[in-house]
């Protein structure tokens, strides 16, 4: 499963009383305002407590628990949880989608330009480099993310050259 660090998670948690709470540790279960459970905590490390619904892992900095009579909770049920965690998928697919489109120049991981998508075909986007038709590369969907900054790709252009000269056919190879 994804990991998900949304903002508005943090914001709906953030009733949340900020204990000394050393019940928040690998393999805790979290209760809910109801006293049900949320899900189970599956690590914990640098502030950060990764919950696991059963859908979703969501990373939660440890003040956001409180402390119960049966371990860690939190201000929102199950249900709202995982609600707002599929909220925050779809609206991040549908940025993706609205940005992924032929013509668009995509960054980098780096911030660096790429190129200009040429075609996409299915999961596959093939990019011009530097706007270079000759000098093509696919990537996948999965690949790329759409931030406040435009549509960006989750590699860098040294990945990317990595990955191509590891796929380029050998010199001198059969028949030559």
């Amino acid at each position: 499963m994804k990991f998900a660090k949304l903002a508005i998670v943090a914001a709906a948690l953030a009733a949340t009383p900020a204990l000394a709470n050393d019940t928040v540790v690998a393999g805790a279960t979290v209760t809910g305002p109801e006293g049900n459970a949320v899900g189970t905590i599956v690590s914990v490390e640098n502030g950060q407590a990764v919950l696991d619904t059963g859908k979703h892992q969501v990373p939660l900095g440890v003040d956001m628990y409180g402390q119960g009579e049966t371990g860690p909770t939190i201000t929102v049920t199950k249900a709202q949880l995982d609600g707002m965690i599929d909220a925050q998928l779809a609206e991040a697919a549908a940025k993706l989608d609205a940005a992924l489109v032929v013509g668009a120049a995509p960054m980098d991981a780096e911030h660096a330009p790429l190129g200009t998508i040429l075609e996409i075909d299915g999961d596959n986007v093939v990019i011009a480099r530097g706007g270079d038709e000759t000098n093509k590369v696919t990537l996948l969907r999965e690949h790329f993310t759409a931030t406040d900054h435009g549509l960006m790709a989750l590699l860098t252009i040294a990945q990317i050259d990595a990955a191509m000269a590891q796929s380029a056919p050998a010199e001198g190879g059969a028949g030559q």
